[in-house]
């Protein structure tokens, strides 16, 4: 009796620690991928805006890159027809499973352009046209699971720097679904 106690109870470890180091190879294998691709979902589906968002995971806790946006329906009154915002993040999280996860601040500058549209009849024309420059921050929440599939939610704001836009701020912010390659 002891000894197949014995037997069992060493299996056991032996099960235990072959599944630890396949665990471990899939986060350092997640940990080795530095790429990452993500789409804006809520503005893509509900007013057909196309965002797509390439991150250059640095390490753990730091990563760059840029987004790029494009008003597909310039109908609609949305302030910006196109959009090149490069960023950088640091991310602030305990466990280090996959890293460049979970809750982050953002530092942006937004290189955006549109149209104007003067809702009260007062003020500038419906036609005219702007370039702006915004710089900003953003708070956000970044999942990853051991596939490399990402979600993401991320809300910010920045500050216009040249008065095109008939706005003083700029709001940015969607719910984003990816892929880290």
């Amino acid at each position: 009796m002891k000894k197949k106690l014995l037997i069992l109870v060493f299996a056991c470890s032996i099960s235990s620690f072959v599944t630890s180091q396949e665990t471990e190879q899939a986060v350092q294998e997640t940990l080795s991928k530095k790429h990452e691709l993500r789409l804006g979902a809520l503005k893509l589906l509900s007013a057909g805006i196309f965002e797509a968002t390439y991150e250059y995971v640095q390490d753990s806790n730091r990563g760059f890159g840029a987004t790029v946006l494009i008003n597909l329906d310039t109908g609609n009154e949305y302030i910006e027809n196109y959009s090149l915002t490069p960023f950088y993040r640091m991310y602030f999280q305990t466990k280090e499973d996959y890293g460049a996860k979970g809750f982050f601040v953002e530092g942006f500058a937004s290189f955006f352009g549109g149209k104007n549209y003067d809702s009260l009849g007062i003020g500038r024309n419906s036609n005219d046209n702007f370039f702006d420059t915004s710089i900003g921050l953003s708070l956000g929440k970044k999942w990853i699971n051991s596939a490399g599939f990402v979600f993401e939610i991320k809300l910010g704001a920045g500050r216009n720097l040249f008065n095109g836009s008939e706005y003083d701020a700029l709001i940015k912010g969607d719910i984003y679904i990816g892929y880290r390659f």
